[in-house]
């Protein structure tokens, strides 16, 4: 199943309702530092409720050591960015994929955007608004990899 990714998130209610969104759906999700909170941070853990124990959650010091990670283990990283020139539901998502997200105020930082295999986008519909809220993007992201899968099906 693909895996969320959070590159230096930076607002607690958001990783803490992606959180519960890994919990309900089984997901791995995976923090990169720095963080701009405590992972003992209150809102975090009430935007994650008591669900927080059914979350398969790694959390990375550094860019390096997740790309170590991750690329020891395989799949594409997938960006979503508003720099993204293709519409996320146009990608032919794989079981092994990596969906990198990046903090709120500035998205994934170009040099990520750079090695991800596919940077993608959420269109939107008023030329005003640049992006969703970071909670709404991953579960956007997350949920059209998992139709594609099978994986709504199984519920």
């Amino acid at each position: 199943m693909p895996r969320i990714v959070l590159v230096n998130p930076e607002i607690p209610p958001n990783t803490g309702n992606i959180a519960r969104t890994c919990a309900a759906t089984g997901t791995e999700l995976h923090l990169i530092e720095p963080l701009g909170f405590e992972l003992s941070d209150r809102y975090l853990k009430r935007a994650g409720l008591d669900y927080w124990e059914h979350v398969p959650l790694t959390v990375h010091s550094s860019w390096e050591e997740f790309a170590g990670f991750s690329r020891s283990l395989g799949g594409r990283w997938i960006g979503f960015s508003t720099r993204g020139r293709c519409s996320y539901a146009k990608i032919e998502y794989q079981e092994t994929d990596w969906l990198l997200y990046g903090k709120e105020t500035s998205g994934l930082p170009p040099e990520v955007c750079d090695q991800c295999s596919i940077l993608t986008r959420i269109p939107m519909g008023q030329t005003g608004v640049r992006s969703l809220n970071l909670s709404v993007s991953v579960a956007i992201g997350l949920f059209e990899a998992r139709r594609q899968l099978g994986y709504l099906e199984q519920i």
